[in-house]
């Protein structure tokens, strides 16, 4: 079996409030960073090409649909790869990061499919004061995808992004079922894989002061028919789409406030 790396694998489009920190944060976890643009038309493609002219690690390239982001990773199925699958409103604890780094070499996730992390999932991010408000997961559902494609044979059919849709096919003994769940074993504070998830929060400068919470790939794919006609007809009057999924499922349980500044230093 080929040698063990981490590969990022980073979906972005109009991005460049915190894609800077997003990057830099990661880049040390990761021995290999795949950077897809979905044709951004704000500062975004300056901050990645500033960024690819700092480190060999990190590849770019430009896409015009998000299903060409798999592409870039399914080549690695079968293979002694972890696949950490980044969005551009994800910024990881660099310091837990170097710890959960540890731990994937050492092997002991090896009999996992899927790692699942702490989540914050923020409407208030102040890095001068160290402070972020949000919600946790749990109670919120995980956002992180984090994936031993070791476990698996090919990754395949449709999938409109990285790590989404298809048919996966296994390798003999191993299966879908095999998550390990750190979000609900250990603490936020305690946890070496933990993410403010700034979805709630700008995240281009087109946005204004305005906080659009942008759809994410649930809001098409696992929408009811009513919402479907819903969001058709918005599209129609040109109006913002918002995600429902992510008011539904990123917003439970109580609003707490945390010390952030491992993520800042």
């Amino acid at each position: 079996m080929s040698q063990r790396q981490i590969v990022g694998i980073i979906l972005v489009r109009n991005e460049d409030v915190q894609l800077h920190r997003v990057i830099k944060n990661i880049l040390d976890f990761c021995d290999v960073l795949i950077i897809a643009d979905h044709q951004s038309t704000d500062t975004t493609p300056q901050i990645i090409q500033k960024l690819v002219s700092e480190s060999p690690k990190i590849q770019a390239t430009t896409i015009s649909h998000p299903r060409e982001s798999h592409e870039l990773i399914k080549k690695f199925a079968g293979t002694d790869r972890w696949i950490f699958g980044v969005d551009g409103d994800e910024i990881y604890d660099p310091v837990g990061l170097s710890r959960m780094r540890k731990r994937i070499f050492e092997g002991r996730y090896d009999d996992s499919w899927m790692i699942l992390a702490n989540v914050l999932n923020c409407d208030r991010i102040d890095p001068n004061s160290n402070i972020a408000s949000g919600w946790l997961a749990p109670p919120c559902r995980s956002i992180t995808k984090l994936y031993n494609f070791a476990h698996i044979r090919s990754w395949n059919g449709d999938t409109p992004e990285r790590l989404h849709g298809g048919y996966i096919e296994f390798q003999p003994t191993r299966n879908a079922d095999a998550r390990f769940n750190l979000h609900e074993q250990e603490s936020w504070d305690d946890s070496p894989l933990r993410c403010l998830h700034a979805c709630f929060t700008p995240r281009s400068h087109l946005d204004g002061s305005r906080t659009i919470i942008r759809e994410n790939i649930m809001d098409i794919h696992a929408a009811s028919l009513l919402a479907r006609l819903h969001r058709w007809w918005k599209m129609l009057r040109g109006l913002p789409l918002e995600s429902a999924w992510k008011k539904s499922r990123y917003r439970r349980g109580p609003r707490v406030t945390v010390d952030v500044a491992p993520f800042f230093s």
